[in-house]
């Protein structure tokens, strides 16, 4: 009588076992969309539509600043690529098209945003 009930448990223990080991391989196997991976990394870059109004008003202040400490004058055209890297705040990369003397040229430019203290 023992006997059956050890053996009893001995199965239940294993099939125990195996559904555990089923549920972490299906589990542990699901892909991630890219989106959220690219979101789990701190600190990383990830890329960001550039035709929206906040990142045509940040390309602009980024030319406007240029401008000002360069004593030059570049027109702004438009934001070609943009990513963003969140920090303490949010640090944006763009590439911007500018006219410089009625020539169009490619300019990389970072800007550090932190909206709770209205900085640029």
């Amino acid at each position: 009588m023992k006997l059956k009930n050890k053996n009893k448990t001995t199965i239940h223990f294993i099939l125990l076992l195996a559904v555990v080991a089923v549920i972490c391989k299906i589990g542990f196997s699901i892909e991630l969309p890219e989106r959220l991976i690219k979101m789990s990394t701190l600190g990383g870059l990830r890329n960001i539509g550039q035709n929206n109004g906040e990142i045509e008003s940040i390309g602009r202040f980024a030319v406007q600043q240029h401008n000002n400490n360069q004593n030059t004058f570049l027109e702004f055209a438009r934001v070609v690529k943009a990513k963003e890297q969140v920090v303490a705040g949010k640090m944006y990369h763009l590439t911007l098209e500018a006219v410089d003397g009625g020539k169009k040229n490619l300019y990389e430019a970072k800007v550090w945003v932190k909206p709770w203290m209205n900085f640029k």
